[in-house]
């Protein structure tokens, strides 16, 4: 259900998937700068990734876990062609990896906590120079 749920959302652009069936009605999103909490505004969120990144493709590339904890190891490759968070199209590509803490209830999405390298993503879109 979970790598499902996560293909449908992003690489066919489904928001739709953000329902109850899939996540749980108080759903976490653990953000940098605040916490996105219930399925509307994780919908709204994820709203940005695909208005501001054409061609994506994202792929889970391992899944593990032990009870309602779940680890997933993801790469997303896309590029800034739209508006990102109030960030302006760069037409930049981006490669980036990351990993996925998850906690499952009853069998749904009830929270979830993502890390991955910012400075790299930054730089990447052309924001902030490499060095």
């Amino acid at each position: 259900m979970y790598t499902h749920v996560w293909d449908e959302i992003i690489n066919k652009r489904k928001l739709d998937q953000f329902n109850d069936s899939n996540f749980a009605k108080g759903v976490v999103m653990h953000a940098s700068l605040a916490d996105v909490i219930g399925i509307h505004s994780a919908r709204a969120y994820y709203n940005n990734y695909l208005t501001g990144f054409s061609d994506i493709t994202f792929t889970i590339k391992n899944v593990f876990g032990m009870g309602n904890k779940l680890v997933k190891h993801w790469d997303f490759r896309v590029t800034h062609t739209g508006l990102f968070f109030g960030i302006p199209a760069t037409r930049k590509k981006v490669d980036i990896d990351g990993v996925t803490l998850v906690c499952m209830a009853g069998g749904k999405i009830a929270e979830k906590r993502d890390f991955l390298d910012n400075l790299a993503f930054m730089q990447q879109l052309g924001l902030i120079p490499r060095q």
